[in-house]
């Protein structure tokens, strides 16, 4: 039985792909025609819809199920070409992705901006293909935003004002986030006329004020407010949550779709990452702690699900889930590039010119009976995504192209903007022989720092029961 799925299975890619060698046959599509998707090798992923009929006046086409069935298997570049073919594919590429039947899995890719593609485009290397695809975003440019996240194929970003928004760069949607002046710790300062002109950033933690207020210009209190911003799926009302890792001392704040303010979660601090698992956000420390807070309650409370365990932060703290459904705590060791410190009597370097490697990822699997956390020597046909994005597990044998065992890195940083210009460790890690290796040739000293995406095709205004089903 399981032989005869997969002999469809491919039986339907051969014929996609049959199908999509055709299209210029079918529609008597010029060589010239088809090269004006393609720009030095680098691809919009939106193309324009042409309509184009064959010498008899007729286009021919195949009942809408049928192409429903076969665009389902394509990565979503091809999905994108395929919908500009013509109205027909169009139409069927819409009802794919609106009714939820689109749940092929993604590779991840990486995003970046190039100074050359232009202010409002996004740059999407894709790893399965080995090529960059170009996204034209929505205001404001892209290149003036800090990117706070990436989950669930949406980033999650910071404009000049310090405001945040939601944009998915598939399908070119934006979602204004609750303003910032909504976050516990932020206050807005108005000049005589009532026009905003500064922030007020209060030094605060609980009860106790560790410090006073830091006064911060409209542009500058994003670079230090911001640590992290998750975007998870709410299966229990079939919307979503935003949390915020932010300022002061790492604390948590999240909001639900429609929300109009965030909402400070109890005191606790120095939180490096998160995940949110049937209404309960798991959210571990810098000293390997793991706390818990139920969502669907009426009222927040934190639950130490694991203890601490180390006294010092030196390492980034991840938590993720495995596509079997263990939970898992890792470790990544950072030290400043060999050549970078040599020497006792070696110059003292501009911060531009440290470069931060990657030396060793420690594993461990969280046992959340015994309250304790087991080290692991390997992922076996697993693999890892890290970085400012959401930590992601996933399959090996789901992805070909991707490496098991190994983890695929972007930056983690806390406040990345003042490593604007520096290179970045963005590289493959070998779990195995704690070995790196280029993912493409390291021009990756780019602002706003590349980030991991998971691409989404599925708009969230197509209704937000479907997108559950988008997860990872």
């Amino acid at each position: 039985m399981e032989m005869c799925s997969r002999t469809g299975m491919m039986s339907l890619r051969c014929l996609c792909r049959l199908l999509l060698r055709a299209v210029p046959k079918m529609f008597a599509f010029s060589p010239s025609l088809l090269k004006t998707f393609q720009i030095d090798d680098e691809e919009y992923v939106h193309p324009p819809l042409r309509e184009v009929a064959t010498a008899g006046g007729e286009s021919p086409e195949l009942p809408q199920e049928i192409l429903i069935d076969i665009f389902a298997l394509l990565e979503i570049p091809d999905l994108l070409r395929a919908g500009s073919v013509c109205s027909s594919w169009h139409t069927a590429c819409i009802s794919l992705r609106s009714c939820g039947m689109y749940r092929r899995p993604q590779t991840p890719c990486l995003l970046y901006t190039s100074e050359s593609a232009g202010d409002n485009v996004a740059c999407l290397y894709s790893l399965a293909e080995k090529r960059v695809y170009k996204l034209t975003l929505p205001e404001p440019p892209i290149r003036s935003r800090h990117l706070i996240g990436s989950s669930q194929g949406w980033l999650v970003t910071a404009d000049e004002m310090s405001e945040l928004h939601m944009v998915n760069p598939i399908t070119g949607e934006q979602i204004a986030l609750p303003s910032v002046t909504t976050i516990e710790q932020v206050k807005p300062i108005f000049d005589d006329a009532g026009v905003l002109q500064q922030y007020e950033l209060s030094q605060y933690f609980g009860e106790e004020e560790f410090s006073v207020p830091i006064i911060y210009d409209l542009d500058g209190l994003r670079g230090s407010l911001y640590f992290k911003a998750f975007v998870f799926s709410d299966s229990l009302t079939g919307s979503y949550i935003v949390v915020l890792i932010h300022n002061p001392i790492f604390q948590l704040s999240f909001a639900r779709a429609g929300d109009s303010k965030w909402t400070w979660l109890p005191p606790s601090a120095h939180y490096e990452d998160c995940i949110y698992m049937d209404g309960v956000l798991y959210a571990v420390t810098g000293t390997g702690g793991i706390d818990a807070f139920d969502l669907t309650s009426s009222t927040f409370s934190r639950k130490v699900v694991i203890d601490d365990m180390k006294n010092s932060i030196h390492e980034h703290m991840y938590i993720v889930q495995t596509p079997s459904g263990d939970l898992l705590q890792v470790w990544r060791e950072q030290e400043v590039a060999a050549g970078n410190h040599e020497g006792e009597d070696a110059p003292e370097l501009d911060p531009s010119e440290i470069v931060m490697e990657t030396r060793k990822i420690m594993l461990y699997k969280v046992d959340m009976g015994a309250e304790e956390v087991v080290e692991i020597n390997s992922l076996q046909d697993h693999v890892l995504f890290l970085g400012h994005s959401q930590s992601h597990c996933i399959s090996a044998e789901a992805h070909p192209h991707l490496k098991a065992n190994h983890a695929y890195l972007t930056d983690d940083e806390k406040c990345i903007a003042s490593w604007k210009s520096n290179c970045r460790d963005i590289c493959v890690f070998n779990l195995g022989s704690n070995s790196t290796e280029e993912i493409v040739p390291p021009f990756w000293c780019s602002w706003p720092a590349p980030i991991w995406i998971t691409p989404n095709p599925i708009k969230m205004s197509s209704g937000m029961n479907k997108y559950n089903c988008m997860s990872l």
